[in-house]
């Protein structure tokens, strides 16, 4: 799959800006810019120049000067894709842009296809697979948390652990195979009990990495938050409130939102989508019959519900609310719920207290005042289990990955049930080469055409 051609693409996002960077890759990615490139120092040539130099001169097509550009210039093996790379800094103008690109692509180069230059980057050894997907992940970034663990991943935090368990069980299967070429001497080079402990290491350690998907996966995704409720009871306020900004539509009428309005903030470095939803009751207008049903629907796809009532109406309809509530709890048991009594701003400090007694885990808030506001914030980071996090854990957050270490983990298994029977060494080499297959799948040392055809799909054009 390595191919020897010079491939170029904008590096930068499109459109408008201060600044663009022009990236090349490939043997002649120096040459073909050189061809191009007048320095401000009169007989300076690229292709003489040491490698992480920076040069200031002009892009020229034929004697047309294009742009004033910095190119710099980063030789073979030293670069990111591990090829000669050449970027070029130019003015962010969209046309100058797209002449310099159209002028290397009329002198030979290509145009480099998604992701292209990290894969690039993976064949020439540069990163192994799941450190180049990791780039993706840095890229897509837009919280704290997210960011963390797309760091780690892409410096070898998860790779090289993976790696460590493949290389002891390699080890190991080399000793297993090396048996069964001394079958008739009956033999036994692989020391059972080591081996035991090893495939025990190995499993706690694979189990760990499943389970910290669940983790990962919220906050490389973010969490949706459904906030539901009867009409007029402050679910757009609640959301205006919590996003600090006017994002819903707010007033007195009962039903003023109709369909599902969602916007993303990240609390305490995690990601959280809040869904506000038309409120629930019976209706026989039929655009908010739709609306209930969506609201519904976005309760299933969340992972927290926010049930939200009138404060006022547990003092005085609090038998109805808790049927409700509990309709609400038998409907999605295994989903969290947080109940909230709002504008509390109305009660005294009595009601209030009497509220707090009789409903337990009931959270007070305004959010006309946003009194409660911070503690409903706290409240929701508690769902989600940083430590790992705040430990440099590796947290697992690729579907791919988590996919292998549950095959990995089921090989694991049957070769540890092979050694509680004494199975026969031919028959647990079976189970530990799958083992190592699913191992090599996740690092890139076992990969096919199209499965690297579907992770680099995802990448932008210049990365």
């Amino acid at each position: 799959m390595i191919n020897n051609d010079t491939i170029v693409a904008l590096a930068t996002a499109s459109g408008s800006g201060a600044i663009a960077v022009i990236r090349l890759s490939g043997k002649d990615a120096i040459s073909k810019v050189d061809a191009n490139f007048k320095s401000v120092k009169p007989s300076k040539y690229l292709v003489s120049q040491k490698s992480h130099t920076i040069h200031l001169g002009h892009v020229v097509d034929d004697k047309r000067v294009l742009d004033e550009v910095l190119v710099s210039v980063f030789k073979n093996p030293n670069s990111y894709t591990g090829e000669n790379v050449v970027e070029i800094s130019c003015h962010g103008s969209q046309y100058i842009q797209q002449e310099i690109i159209q002028l290397f692509l009329q002198n030979g180069c290509r145009m480099a296809t998604a992701g292209e230059f990290t894969l690039r980057a993976f064949l020439n050894g540069k990163l192994d697979l799941s450190q180049a997907e990791a780039v993706a992940d840095l890229i897509s970034s837009d919280n704290e948390a997210s960011h963390q663990i797309a760091m780690q991943q892409m410096r070898g935090g998860f790779s090289s652990e993976i790696a460590k368990l493949r290389e002891e069980l390699m080890n190991f299967a080399s000793l297993i195979e090396l048996e069964l070429d001394f079958a008739e001497e009956d033999v036994e080079f692989a020391n059972r009990s080591q081996f035991k402990d090893l495939v025990n290491r190995i499993s706690f350690v694979l189990k760990r990495l499943i389970d910290s998907f669940a983790v990962g996966n919220v906050i490389k995704n973010g969490i949706p938050v459904a906030i539901v409720g009867e009409p007029n009871v402050g679910k757009s306020t609640l959301l205006n409130a919590i996003l600090n900004e006017e994002r819903a539509i707010v007033s007195d009428i009962a039903g003023t939102t109709r369909d599902t309005i969602e916007d993303e903030i990240s609390i305490g470095g995690i990601g959280f989508r809040f869904i506000d939803t038309a409120g629930i009751r019976e209706t026989k207008d039929v655009v908010e019959s739709i609306g209930i049903k969506k609201t519904f629907e976005k309760m299933d796809q969340a992972q927290v519900v926010i049930l939200l009532f009138s404060a006022e109406k547990f003092m005085t309809d609090s038998k109805r609310l808790k049927l409700e509530i509990e309709k609400i709890k038998n409907r999605f048991p295994q989903k969290p719920l947080i109940i909230i009594a709002n504008k509390i701003d109305t009660l005294q400090e009595v009601d209030l207290n009497n509220l707090k007694s009789e409903f337990e885990n009931l959270h007070l808030l305004s959010a006309k005042t946003g009194d409660g506001i911070d503690a409903l914030k706290e409240k929701l980071t508690g769902f989600v289990n940083t430590g790992a996090l705040r430990n440099n854990q590796t947290i697992v957050t690729n579907t791919r990955h988590y996919d292998s270490l549950l095959r990995a983990l089921e090989e694991i298994n049957k070769v540890k049930s092979g050694l509680e029977i004494g199975l026969s060494g031919d028959l647990m080499a079976i189970d530990i080469r799958q083992a190592l297959y699913h191992f090599g799948e996740i690092t890139g040392e076992i990969t096919t055409d199209d499965l690297l055809g579907n992770i680099f799909a995802n990448f932008c054009i210049g990365k």
